[in-house]
């Protein structure tokens, strides 16, 4: 235990006083634990696995806190409405319990990309939610009279492919919480990016088969029009606002040079800085992709995916909390400019922020290789990466202690949350 933990506060001394000892407290937390955790990030990343498949991953996560010491002291829901998600959940001894509890969720990630791994780092990002939950728990334990506060970890899976927090959000499983915590492997330390809404669509094409040679006339070739969809999308881009951005790939075009192709597909990410100018561009690249149908006398059939991810509401009142305490644990953030110029991508976490208040920062982990490379995969896996991710934990432990026990802070995130929700309501209001 760190100073003074074990012993009551004085007499008239105000939590926030308590801080200090009590985030070097989760900081040392997180570093006696670092054998244990490093292993289970290198269990799920030896191990990649797709989304809604992590069996694997969801295990490991799931014993880690059922064989946490003491014996049983988290309470783990291994199947928390999706067969790989969970929930873990631990209050302090003697805190008032009841619907008045404050309830901070760290969430974490360990689907894999194909063919990749774990070359976006998730591994990683499930590493920081379980360290940050340990380093908030010891915390809390060293308090003579504990707050009423719930310390939860979500494992929440798919975030490459489907949206499972967007299934838990329909599950109900963000209904209760205040403040949610989680953080992404990059190249550099952000409080956060600018990260944009994105639709994914499936598009299908029916044509004729015929032989190719003796009598082409025959068939309708649906190769044809993926090909045409393809360069309609191409030249759409001269017209796109700069922040747009549209990309795809042909999945399946055909079985033999010698038989026209009588079906064809394509796969298609579509992103947009609001949800708004998400439905234009979608709007824009669904006519290319009906006219190529029509060129091509083909049928089309197109088919959005489960789920939108949605932009993601940046609280900037969380964020410089954050960065204060990340900054005494040696972090350098990069600066506002390179935010708002820099590069962006979508997460399902857009969807959570939309219901909860919550930071999702960006942290370095050793290399300047790019997510979702093979370069990326080794990074995640390396030893070096550790220093930075618990160095992260920590930061995220001692935020939530700021949520805690500044209540003007929480309620500035609140504040902020609602503004920021008001102002997307009003941004994405038909015209």
């Amino acid at each position: 235990m760190g100073p003074g933990l074990e012993r009551p506060a004085e007499p008239g001394t105000s939590r926030a006083a308590q801080l200090e000892p009590l985030k070097q407290r989760a900081a040392e937390r997180i570093d006696e634990a670092a054998e244990r955790l490093g292993a289970l990030s290198r269990a799920i990343w030896s191990a990649p696995e797709l989304a809604y498949e992590e069996h694997r991953a969801h295990r490991e996560l799931t014993r880690f806190f059922e064989r946490e010491p003491p014996a049983a002291s988290w309470a783990v829901q291994p199947h928390f409405g999706l067969a790989t998600a969970f929930r873990a959940e631990w209050a302090p001894p003697g805190a008032a319990a009841g619907p008045g509890a404050l309830q901070l969720a760290f969430l974490c990630e360990y689907d894999a990309l194909p063919a990749l791994g774990h070359a976006c780092g998730h591994n990683l990002i499930a590493e920081v939610g379980v360290a940050a939950a340990l380093g908030l728990r010891a915390a809390l334990e060293g308090v003579a009279a504990p707050p009423p506060v719930k310390v939860i970890v979500l494992g929440t899976p798919a975030e490459e492919d489907g949206g499972g927090k967007i299934d838990l959000i329909e599950a109900g499983a963000f209904k209760d919480l205040d403040v949610v915590f989680m953080a992404h492997p990059s190249q550099e330390d952000a409080a956060y990016l600018l990260d944009v809404a994105e639709h994914d669509v499936t598009v299908k094409y029916y044509g004729k088969a015929s032989h190719a040679a003796a009598y082409p006339w025959e068939g309708v070739n649906a190769l044809d029009a993926a090909v045409l969809a393809y360069n309609n999308l191409s030249a759409l881009r001269q017209q796109m606002k700069p922040t747009w951005r549209l990309h795809g790939i042909i999945k399946n075009g055909g079985v033999k040079p010698n038989i026209i192709p009588s079906y064809s597909e394509l796969i298609y990410y579509l992103r947009a800085p609001s949800m708004k100018e998400l439905q234009v561009l979608t709007k824009k690249a669904e006519d290319s992709f009906r006219a190529a149908a029509l060129a091509t006398g083909c049928t089309v059939e197109i088919k959005s995916g489960a789920h939108d991810y949605y932009n993601v509401l940046p609280n900037k009142t969380l964020c410089s909390a954050y960065m204060e305490n990340g900054r005494k644990l040696g972090i350098e953030f990069i600066s506002e400019d390179a935010i708002l110029n820099g590069p962006s991508g979508s997460t399902d976490f857009g969807n959570v922020s939309f219901v909860v208040p919550g930071i999702h920062p960006y942290f370095y982990i050793g290399t300047d290789a790019l997510n979702h490379t093979e370069q990326y995969t080794e990074a995640a896996g390396s030893e070096e990466a550790q220093l930075y991710t618990l160095r992260t934990a920590k930061a995220l432990a001692m935020t939530a202690l700021d949520v805690i026990f500044k209540p003007e802070l929480l309620k500035g995130v609140r504040e902020e949350f609602k503004s920021k929700l008001q102002e997307e309501q009003l941004l994405n209001r038909p015209a």
